[in-house]
């Protein structure tokens, strides 16, 4: 299943990916802008804004009988912290047209028209985004943001993300800020969403049964022709600078808690972007999987933790060890964890743990494929880090991993943050 890119302007980029595999063809859109605490909540009340109406389907009612009318299709949408850029993401799912009847509608064609008028061309107003519809995502958003204390595990997390990259892009969040909504209105938000339409990163993706001339239901849209060729303003993922000895950052909240939620953030020096599938291989074995160090000794042996496991971000180049405890066995359950880190720099562990971690994570790289979003998340990944690694060539890389090059990522962990939410 490969994709197949070709830039329509510079700045927007087309990819297709030609499948047999699936009933149904998905289509997405992605704007891709640097996170910046100007305009963080502005692009998450953008997101919301666009899904409300378009020039020639004014409300979500009207978009909604659009896509029952082609055969059930789905409109989705969404907006993501991928390292220091936003990305706001626009999907429509619709029936392969060789499963229609006698193929007398093209269902494609259909889809590519609503999904990219809905994103290019939305529904004004007076020169601005309809004011009721502004009031309400304002609510909207402000409940999300309100709402980020209801899950603490994911609370503690984004927490430790604030503290560890203060001052920086990826210490925002996402959904942005409650102060920063007053002030905004239809106008002034139509008048940035076309500053961010004319210089994001726009990258369109195509899967499914496809056709040779297919992506000319792209190439050759009214609202695709409209945009402007752009160098386009988002952050390229870079190697951050080796962090120099430092003190660990140590960060204790009070809430009203039943469980405490233990978050440390790890700082990973590499020389180059190809250690980071080893990185990835490191983290399974420290906390990324049922048989890690975490999982079996802070929680299965010493029954100090409901939760222990690591994650591996990628694009900042950062692991999160993440653990929900009794709020009384925080000092047994951090020197444990502790000890896990160090276990890690001095080998302890074996060439067995490193073949179990290499088969999850090369089942989890093989089933990219069994969905089409899927898929798609895969190569807008490898369009945002500039890389252009197959599947192949990344199980490839993951089965030639030693020992020792593991054992030189766990010599460059460094503990940065410590974060514990307590009563």
């Amino acid at each position: 299943m490969d994709c197949k890119e070709q830039e329509i302007k510079e700045g927007i980029k087309l990819h297709i990916i030609k499948t047999d595999k699936f009933k149904t063809n998905l289509m997405a859109v992605f704007l891709t802008t640097k996170l910046t605490r100007e305009n963080v909540t502005k692009n998450a009340l953008i997101s919301m804004l666009l899904r409300r109406g378009s020039k020639n389907m004014k409300t979500q009612e009207e978009i909604s009988k659009n896509m029952e009318e082609m055969y059930g299709a789905i409109f989705d949408c969404g907006l993501d912290k991928t390292g220091d850029n936003q990305v706001l993401k626009f999907y429509v799912e619709s029936i392969n047209d060789n499963y229609l009847p006698e193929h007398k509608e093209n269902i494609l064609e259909e889809s590519a028209r609503n999904l990219l008028e809905i994103v290019f061309n939305p529904y004004i107003e007076n020169e601005g985004f309809k004011e009721e519809y502004v009031e309400q995502e304002k609510q909207n958003v402000k409940h999300r943001i309100e709402g980020k204390i209801d899950n603490k595990a994911r609370y503690a997390n984004e927490r430790c993300v604030e503290e560890m990259f203060k001052d920086e892009p990826f210490g925002l969040y996402k959904f942005g800020y409650i102060e920063d909504l007053k002030e905004l209105d239809g106008k002034e938000l139509y008048k940035y969403y076309k500053e961010l339409i004319n210089t994001c990163k726009i990258d369109i993706f195509i899967s499914g049964d496809l056709k040779e001339d297919d992506e000319n239901l792209i190439i050759n849209d009214e609202n695709i022709k409209k945009l402007k060729e752009r160098k386009p303003e988002y952050e390229k993922p870079k190697l951050p600078e080796e962090n120099k000895e430092k003190e660990e950052n140590i960060i204790t909240e009070s809430m009203e808690v039943t469980q405490g939620k233990l978050v440390l953030g790890l700082d990973v020096n590499i020389k180059n972007d190809e250690q980071k599938y080893i990185v990835l291989l490191y983290n399974s074995i420290l906390g990324g999987s049922a048989n890690s160090k975490l999982f079996q000794n802070v929680r299965e042996k010493a029954h100090l933790a409901y939760v222990a496991s690591s994650s591996y971000l990628r694009y900042k180049n950062v692991i999160f060890i993440n653990s929900g405890i009794e709020i009384s066995n925080y000092e047994k359950a951090l020197k444990l964890i502790r000890e896990q880190i160090e276990e890690m720099k001095e080998g302890k562990f074996s060439e067995q743990d490193i073949e179990d971690s290499k088969k999850g994570i090369v089942s989890a790289i093989k089933t990219i494929y069994d969905e089409q979003d899927t898929a798609i998340m895969y190569y807008f990944g490898q369009e945002l880090s500039g890389s252009n690694v197959s599947v192949e060539d990344y199980i490839k890389k993951m089965e030639n991993i030693k020992k020792e090059e593991i054992l030189d990522i766990a010599k460059n962990v460094k503990i940065n943050t410590i974060y514990f939410l307590k009563d």
